[in-house]
């Protein structure tokens, strides 16, 4: 493996903030591919070019015109596409593939039935562009399921190509739950997809039953979660999705790297989207933000009124339902008020309606997509309520850490690694940490915060502590590049005995 200062590294995701995010991997991709540039790297991110990307504000060039990508399907063997390119200020240069029916003419990034067509193209792309010769990686950084077919081309179809022969993979799982689009937890015996065959066509009807979560982590050289706990509870039943004995096979080149944010972006010292800047030497003037926040959603302005808020996907994962729930009786009790931001679930955008019409002077809900308003949530409130049945990372804890809105987590997953309980006589901690997933737990959560408001001196400096705490991206990029070497150890060392398909477990 090269150094960090030459390395080079291909990232092919399905999303990539600004041009496509629908979930957290798109920010991910955009902040650390920016993080690894800052520490020497080469990074180029290879990426779908959906019809919701405006080349006027993104003015691209041409990369590739006319790139061929094998379908393996005898009527139409192959597909024509072209690759776009924009370097970014940050010094990420982008690749955009480009097909009219797959992509472009796509009102969104996921959704179709054609799903596992349409990202087979974007694997097999991803590997066709480097054929070119335009930009040859040391790595390639696939990401969920959607990339998951790539590793497994890499080492069946392209097994012998010269070119590729070297290139190490690793297959980063933002979400175990998503493995395709066909159900994995009841999958009939017909349809089971244990990775071992060949793709075969692009357009078959056996891609709607490939399980490419499964062959993205059996046939990379290394694969990591975006978190150490995360890493860990994936081999067990209860997290592991039906997973969790493979993966425990493949422990050896299993690897946790939480997630960062951007520091830059995410810092309430320069931030234009909240009504007054501050910073830890500044507190006082953070309670502007509240007052902001409160005349934002109709809610009575009272900078003693305690704020708790929730942002994200409306989500059962989230644990959602549960908080709703237990909202309700919170706001009987006490004192507080509770505002959300996010769209999801219809079923649980009506609970929030409902607990809306039931709190009115004490609940404001926005139940759709923004991306403007959370920062002033983070900025405003005392508390984030992150009650989750499972978590991968958990960006929102630490977005909310950055700006002084101390967390309320369950002690699962990423929200294990990036909040610590809260001791009042030590007076070390970061949040508020529950174990157990029952409305009992988050209640109690709930109320420990709320008593603890009361005295301002402890909670400062509850707040201040939060504000401290560092999840920028260039701990983790370094991690990162750590990963890419271990990719090319673990490569170099077998990895799946010949590095064949057919060496590992024979084809069906």
């Amino acid at each position: 493996m090269n150094s960090a200062k030459k390395l080079k590294v291909l990232m092919v995701s399905a999303e990539a903030s600004p041009y496509a995010s629908v979930g957290g991997a798109g920010s991910v991709i955009a902040n650390l591919s920016k993080a690894l540039v800052k520490i020497g790297c080469d990074v180029r991110v290879f990426i779908p070019k959906f019809g919701l990307i405006d080349s006027n504000v993104y003015p691209m060039d041409t990369a590739f015109v006319g790139l061929r990508v094998p379908t393996d399907d005898p009527t139409t063997p192959e597909l024509i596409c072209n690759v776009k390119t924009l370097k970014t200020d940050s010094g990420v240069t982008f690749y955009f593939l480009e097909n009219q029916e797959y992509f472009e003419k796509r009102a969104n990034v996921y959704g179709y039935s054609d799903d596992p067509t349409r990202f087979l193209l974007l694997s097999r792309g991803a590997i066709e562009f480097i054929k070119t010769k335009i930009f040859v990686p040391d790595v390639i950084h696939c990401n969920d399921w959607h990339t998951g077919a790539l590793p497994c081309y890499l080492k069946s179809t392209y097994k012998d190509d010269a070119l590729l022969k070297d290139i190490s993979t690793i297959y980063t799982i933002h979400n175990l739950a998503f493995q395709g689009i066909a159900d994995h937890r009841h999958v009939s015996e017909l349809n089971y997809d244990d990775g071992r065959s060949r793709f075969g066509s692009f357009f078959s009807d056996r891609t709607l039953t490939l399980n490419f979560m499964r062959r993205g982590i059996l046939y990379a050289d290394a694969v990591n979660t975006v978190s150490k706990t995360y890493a860990k509870e994936i081999l067990t039943p209860e997290f592991g999705e039906g997973l969790d004995k493979l993966l425990l096979e493949l422990r050896g080149k299993l690897f946790g790297i939480v997630n960062g944010i951007d520091y830059d972006d995410y810092n309430p010292l320069t931030d234009r989207l909240i009504a007054k800047n501050y910073d830890v030497n500044s507190l006082a003037a953070r309670s502007a933000n509240k007052t902001a926040l409160q005349k934002e959603f109709d809610l009575p302005v009272n900078p003693d009124t305690m704020v708790f808020g929730y942002v994200g996907r409306l989500d059962f994962m989230k644990g959602v339902d549960m908080l709703i729930s237990v909202m309700k009786q919170a706001l009987k009790e006490f004192d507080i008020q509770f505002v959300q931001v996010g769209a999801g679930d219809w079923n649980l955008i009506e609970h929030l309606q409902k607990l809306k019409q039931a709190f009115p002077k004490k609940v404001g809900i926005h139940t759709y997509p923004n991306f403007t308003l959370p920062k002033l949530v983070f900025a405003g409130s005392d508390c984030m309520v992150v009650p989750s049945r499972f978590e991968p990372c958990g960006i929102v804890p630490i977005e909310g850490m950055r700006y002084g809105s101390v967390p309320i987590v369950r002690k699962v997953g990423g929200l294990s690694d990036i909040v610590t309980d809260f001791d009042a006589v030590k007076l070390t901690g970061t949040g508020f940490v529950f174990n157990d997933f029952n409305e009992l737990s988050l209640y109690g959560q709930i109320a420990r915060a709320y008593e603890l408001h009361k005295h301002p001196h402890i909670w400062s400096s509850l707040v201040i502590a939060d504000m401290y705490e560092d999840f920028s991206w260039g701990f983790s990029a370094g991690e990162y590049v750590k990963l890419y070497e271990n990719a090319t150890t673990l490569r170099l060392s077998g990895g799946l005995r010949d590095g064949t398909l057919e060496g590992a477990f024979g084809l069906i």
